[in-house]
């Protein structure tokens, strides 16, 4: 008989593709959606629907009756936010709360999406893995600092409740049905477009997300209680994430490296310009440019050792993306 899984965000990016993998999978899945949710990347999953909202354990409840693991995939994720408190409710609060009352219903796993947001990096380029040195105090931004405290509260109450929680860190999907599309995905349609005439120098390790999403099942499957994982891929400069979109473009576009100085009074402009549209987002965020300053280069060598998770190579993601983003009018 298949297990019955509940996927929390698969309206979302990576939460969307845990569910297509888990439904490929033979499983029964349901999932957690908001009422008011873009539900396009649900269309062609085979899935029951549960509406609820993690700020209100009492509307999943009856979602959790039955289930056998947890995908906790879901988080409010925005790099500029008018109000902050809403997202603290929601990463921090409503994570812990949904781990509790999926182990109080049965929940055999719990797997939960945290990011590599939430783990120290070296100043050097170096790469960083699960164990480099970190305080809430290296957090930039009400995102980086609710997935931090999300994280540490979710093992904390693990590992006082005996909560079955094994946890992920996904580096930066991309790739196809990135409908928002995320920060990252934004600079893929741009530059797909032309738009990018200048850029800073910084780093990110670019992972296709369908392979975050084996990685969730892998964790579900042979991941450790207690223990986390960085589903990542390939560390590559912005310039070279640039020049690949370029060249599936067929164009070769004349940039200007600029230093963080220079851009951050934009920054601080663009979310004067947000507040007077009054929630609008900025296109360049103060936060964003302070967390370029240090490369987001990472390894996923304990996830490749411990759970046999081997992403494709980066262009791969970015091929799909790129052409993801054709098909849906974007580029």
């Amino acid at each position: 008989m298949a297990r019955i899984a509940l996927v929390t965000g698969a309206t979302g990016f990576v939460g969307s593709a845990v569910a297509r993998k888990l439904v490929e999978r033979g499983w029964s899945v349901r999932l957690l959606a908001r009422p008011q949710s873009d539900r396009r990347n649900l269309q062609g999953i085979d899935a029951e629907i549960i509406e609820g909202n993690l700020r209100d354990p009492a509307s999943y409840a009856q979602g959790l009756r039955g289930v056998e693991d947890v995908f906790h995939v879901a988080a409010d994720y925005r790099l500029w936010v008018p109000d902050p408190e809403i997202m603290y409710q929601t990463n921090v609060e409503g994570s812990v709360a949904l781990a509790r009352a999926a182990t109080a219903a049965g929940a055999s796993r719990i797997v939960y999406t945290s990011s590599v947001a939430v783990l120290g990096l070296k100043g050097d380029g170096t790469v960083s893995d699960e164990d480099s040195p970190v305080t809430v105090n290296d957090m930039i931004g009400h995102y980086k600092r609710s997935k931090f405290l999300a994280e540490q509260a979710v093992r904390k109450a693990a590992s006082a409740e005996d909560l079955p929680l094994v946890v992920v860190n996904p580096s930066t999907p991309i790739g196809p049905r990135d409908i928002k599309p995320t920060p990252t995905g934004r600079i893929i349609v741009q530059a797909a477009l032309g738009k990018i005439p200048a850029f800073v120098d910084t780093g990110l390790n670019v992972v296709h997300v369908d392979d975050v999403a084996e990685g969730h099942l892998l964790a579900h499957a042979k991941g450790r209680i207690g223990e986390r994982y960085i589903l990542g891929g390939e560390n590559m400069g912005l310039e070279q994430i640039l020049a690949t979109v370029d060249e599936l473009q067929g164009r070769r576009t004349k940039r200007v490296k600029l230093p963080h100085g220079a851009v951050l009074p934009l920054a601080y402009g663009a979310e004067f310009g947000a507040r007077l549209l009054k929630g609008s987002e900025p296109f360049v965020t103060v936060d964003g440019v302070r967390m370029a300053r240090k490369k987001m280069f990472f390894s996923h060598a304990k996830a490749s050792r411990e759970l046999g998770y081997h992403p494709r190579p980066a262009r791969e993601a970015i091929v799909d993306a790129v052409e993801w983003f054709r098909k849906a009018g974007m580029i």
